[in-house]
């Protein structure tokens, strides 16, 4: 008995889509006023964000700047 090959699936080269996906019609850009509504990034600079661990540890220590700000105005 004879062994059958398999066939041999290629990969696409770099900068090539596969077949399969297909943006025919897609349409450019349909969800960017959406994402940047809900999206405010800010860079830290590696020193800065040496000192937070985590996205809630600045968060808490912005909301304290802010409430100190806050209190100074009126006061």
């Amino acid at each position: 008995m004879k062994k059958t090959s398999k066939a041999r699936k290629r990969t696409p080269r770099a900068g090539q889509m596969r077949r399969e996906y297909d943006f025919a019609k897609g349409i450019r850009g349909k969800y960017v006023k959406r994402f940047a509504q809900g999206t405010n990034l800010v860079l830290l600079e590696p020193d800065v964000a040496a000192e937070f661990p985590t996205a809630a540890a600045v968060n808490k220590a912005l909301r304290a700047l802010l409430k100190s700000k806050a209190s100074r105005r009126t006061a």
